[in-house]
């Protein structure tokens, strides 16, 4: 990674960047948006890029993002949830179950359906961790920037359509306007934030997805757990957390054109309805199998970014440690998975 990778954008752009988000979570909040800090300012930042808008948000800003995310989530954590833990193995074979089905169902249907060929349709149908997606196309005969395009769009539709599934099939307030009272004081949370920095710093180096996200997520889960600093994370903390990686979703974006949006749109519509009946069908069944919630196994099933899932399981009040276990373990399984399903070697042209 180069130095300049760390600097910056110019003001001017990071500027209008975060107005752009700010004035989309305004608008959904006005409009009555399910998670509104998060899916507005994707939605609006997303169509500013492809009406040509250069949209930007930095690294420090996006890992500072993520630390308050992580560092929310933790504060959700207490002994009556990781005592529950017991019913989890089945529930994870039903996101495993889900996830074969969206992968390779959605692979088979964009190799008949749209002429991908076998690499680049495995690739743009895996169910997340884009990040090492997009380093396996890179080393790939594929189509990386159709893959690129149609991921985005995959991560951008489940942003918008899981808070709608929440709505539509519980009785969960997604406004975000009652929250409990009890928060965390500033000092505990400062002596968080600089513990959750540090792990996150040492989780970088060891190439963990998301690193400042786990990082706030494991110390503030056992720091809360232990009951040492109760109270949530500050609403003026996190709010601003939410609308920065809303932004961030919609800054994939900026640069694309119009051409590459509609090559990527129809496979990533199939994709994302295939994502969506695999995942409401896993829920369901767990929901009657088990008890447990639709709200947790609906965000901990959606196979949308790590990031983007876990802030939603703070602003939609899910269980956070199900949702970071199950999301951790999708990402280890596309891991092996995704090689598992690659050719060893690539032909001869």
């Amino acid at each position: 990674m180069g130095m300049n990778t760390w600097l910056p954008p110019d003001p001017a752009t990071l500027a209008t960047t975060l107005a752009v988000g700010a004035i989309g979570a305004m608008v959904a909040v006005l409009l009555h948006v399910p998670a509104p800090y998060l899916t507005g300012p994707a939605a609006l930042v997303t169509l500013a890029g492809v009406l040509g808008l250069r949209t930007r948000v930095p690294l420090p800003l996006r890992d500072g993002c993520f630390l308050v995310i992580g560092t929310s989530m933790g504060a959700g954590v207490n002994p009556e949830i990781l005592a529950a833990a017991a019913q989890w193995p089945l529930s994870l074979a039903a996101l495993a179950s889900a996830l074969l089905v969206i992968f390779l169902g959605g692979a088979t249907l964009l190799q008949r359906w749209f002429e991908f060929d076998r690499i680049s349709a495995l690739l743009a149908a895996t169910p997340g961790h884009l990040s090492y997606i997009l380093s396996l196309s890179a080393d790939t005969k594929s189509e990386l920037s159709t893959i690129t395009v149609a991921q985005s769009l995959r991560v951008l539709i489940l942003t918008l359509l899981v808070p709608l599934a929440v709505a539509l099939l519980t009785d969960v307030d997604l406004s975000m306007s009652t929250r409990p009272d009890a928060v965390m004081s500033l000092v505990p949370l400062g002596v968080i934030m600089v513990l959750a920095a540090a792990l996150g710093a040492v989780l970088k180096r060891l190439n963990m997805p998301a690193a400042f996200l786990m990082g706030g997520f494991i110390v503030s889960a056992v720091s809360h757990g232990t009951g040492a600093t109760p109270g949530l994370v500050p609403g003026w903390v996190t709010i601003p957390g939410f609308a920065i990686m809303g932004t961030l979703i919609g800054t994939r974006f900026s640069g694309i054109s119009l051409a590459q949006l509609r090559r990527a749109s129809g496979a990533a519509a199939v994709l994302t309805t295939l994502a969506l009946i695999a995942t409401v069908g896993a829920a369901l069944s767990m929901h009657w199998a088990l008890g447990l919630p639709v709200t947790n196994l609906l965000i901990a099933y959606a196979p949308g970014g790590l990031e983007t899932m876990a802030a939603m399981s703070v602003m939609l009040d899910a269980d956070p440690a199900f949702v970071a276990f199950h999301h951790a373990f999708r990402i280890l399984l596309l891991t092996f998975l995704v090689p598992a399903f690659l050719p060893r070697s690539e032909p001869e042209t």
